[in-house]
């Protein structure tokens, strides 16, 4: 696994978008921001939008706004309820017309995963993801990884089921060494490259349960499942294995 996270080089369009939820007016749109991607402990009172491309004249304001994450087609890819924003000081434009920095002092909700921050970019590239890449990030990555995972499969309007060809689902177990970890690989194993099916087991119950896309698998492989017995607790194990009996899905451990 590697150390640092895949690079993806510097984003030179509208990364993220701000609009009202009920109009779809835009207050800001731009290719970075502050103070969003930030454990709950570490908030600040002020966001603060990087290199905007567009900034909303008349109203400044919504009670109601949503913060859109865009690839470089601008199609949207991510969406977060962020609540209340205010737009508020601007800095100096940059060459080219865009404006460096839009403070907005009051924000409503936040991401508490600091690492989507460096995970968003690589998602909007133009470079389809790739089978595993989510193993190439750090350990402490995965559970940003999955949040995108889940994010960005909701905002593109796909149902929590499974669209993979093949009824038999296959794990390896030298790659599940937290419970972030076991999520990634199954929507991988279920659903390609940055698949998503379940993040928890509510959710993986939905997926089991769903009769949507090509139905929940007959079975699922876990190989190496003794490795992943090394790093995962016993009562997690033993709820997925009840979860998947449940749901009449053949687990089986080699």
């Amino acid at each position: 696994m590697a150390s640092e996270p895949t690079a993806v080089g510097k984003v030179d369009f509208p990364l993220y978008v701000v609009s009202d939820e009920e109009s779809g007016r835009v207050l800001v749109a731009a290719e970075g921001v502050e103070g969003f991607f930030v454990d709950p402990e570490e908030e600040s009172p002020e966001v603060t939008f990087l290199r905007t491309h567009e900034v909303g004249k008349g109203r400044r304001r919504t009670e109601d706004a949503v913060m859109a994450v865009m690839n470089r087609q601008q199609e949207k890819i991510g969406e977060y309820l962020v609540g209340r924003v205010v737009l508020g000081y601007t800095e100096i434009e940059e060459p080219g017309g865009n404006i460096s920095r839009v403070a907005c002092p009051v924000f409503g909700n936040r991401c508490e995963h600091p690492e989507a921050e460096r995970i968003w970019p690589r998602w909007a590239s133009e470079i389809a993801l790739e089978k595993g890449e989510w193993l190439r990030w750090p350990a402490s990555y995965q559970g940003a990884w999955l949040h995108v995972v889940q994010n960005s499969w909701f905002a593109s309007n796909r149902r929590a089921a499974r669209y993979g060809e093949g009824e038999v689902v296959h794990l390896d177990g030298r790659h599940i060494a937290t419970k972030s970890g076991f999520y990634c690989e199954l929507g991988e194993a279920a659903n390609g490259p940055g698949g998503y099916f379940g993040s928890n087991l509510d959710a993986l119950a939905d997926c089991l349960s769903s009769t949507s896309g090509e139905g929940p698998p007959t079975r699922i492989v876990w190989w190496n499942f003794e490795a992943s017995q090394r790093s995962l607790d016993r009562a997690f194990l033993d709820s997925i294995t009840e979860l998947m009996r449940e749901c009449s899905v053949d687990l089986t451990t080699r």
